[in-house]
């Protein structure tokens, strides 16, 4: 039970970084593995040997890169599945568990979270989910949202350590080109590794995760990571459903911009409207006291 609860922790905490210790590099086979689907099917990574090329990404339901890379796995798979590449999504442990969401105490806990991640990002390819004690992320290092590209050998030919989908797609086309024009099984892509972090959409898309969790996860968020942590949950909120849909979003933005533009507008006029009243004007009063040498002020705030 230690081991478990270790590695499911309940909160998530800035210095406690996942590492790539133990992952396979590029050129490496690809550890096997079996598990269950959420659908109760089984699925081995060696089945797929000689027959496709497979990419296998973790993540989970409260991890804002998950959110952030899902939209465009959805896109891929829908482009390269049928030009014999199979798509894997590995559920592991909450990145930020919550009260909503906690991190996971059973097995059952772990599929009903990855159910929900299924359902609410419309996933279709095969979502796999890890044993309790994360048995296959461990194989894979334990970053939160690692992608792996296994050719047809069983070898490891890319990896996107943060699940960049774009830089992805390229690899997988230059793998599918070189595999047809040199008729090999095993190629290595893309320099074998993007290990490029992409903050700005983590950043739109963190409150979406974030909100999975519930009110504790977004607190415990904004306390770990300080200052950058609550302006990122601010403004994801904000940013976020402007991302995912923002033809809907547009005149939201664009109504509540005149509602803040109205107020501060009426804001200033009553601001003025009160000093004309006075018997005096509060500028003048300050210019006429203060009237010295333009050099002659004290530094402020530095």
């Amino acid at each position: 039970m230690f081991g478990i609860s270790e590695y499911n922790y309940k909160r998530f905490r800035r210095g406690e970084a996942p590492t790539l210790e133990g992952a396979p590099e590029p050129g490496d086979e690809a550890p096997d593995f079996e598990l269950r689907s959420i659908d109760g099917e089984r699925c081995k990574l060696s089945d797929f040997a000689g027959k496709k090329n497979v990419v296998i990404t973790f993540g989970s339901a409260t991890c804002p890169q998950t959110a952030a890379s899902i939209g465009g796995f959805r896109d891929l798979a829908d482009e390269f599945s049928d030009h014999g590449v199979q798509f894997l999504f590995i559920y592991v442990r909450e990145k930020h568990p919550g009260d909503e969401l906690p991190a996971h105490r059973t097995h059952e806990d772990k599929v009903a979270a990855a159910q929900l991640l299924a359902e609410e990002e419309d996933i279709e390819f095969p979502v796999l989910v890890d044993e309790l004690n994360g048995k296959v992320h461990k194989k894979y290092g334990t970053l939160p949202n690692a992608t792996f590209v296994v050719d047809r050998s069983g070898r490891i030919a890319y990896r996107s350590l943060a699940s960049r989908t774009r830089t992805l797609g390229e690899a997988l086309e230059d793998l599918l080109e070189r595999q047809k024009d040199r008729g090999v099984e095993h190629v290595i892509v893309g320099g074998g590794e993007d290990a490029t972090v992409p903050s700005f959409r983590r950043f739109v898309h963190a409150y979406r995760a974030l909100e999975r969790g519930g009110d504790e996860a977004i607190a415990n968020f904004r306390k770990e990571m300080g200052m950058p942590g609550r302006m990122q949950v601010l403004g994801s909120r904000i940013a976020g459903p402007v991302a995912e849909h923002p033809k809907a979003s547009v005149a939201t933005v664009m109504a509540a911009a005149g509602v803040i533009g109205l107020g501060i507008y009426l804001g200033m006029r009553l601001r003025r409207s009160r000093f004309a009243s006075l018997p005096y004007r509060y500028n003048d009063v300050y210019q006429k006291d203060h009237k010295k040498d333009p050099e002659d002020y004290d530094a402020v705030g530095i």
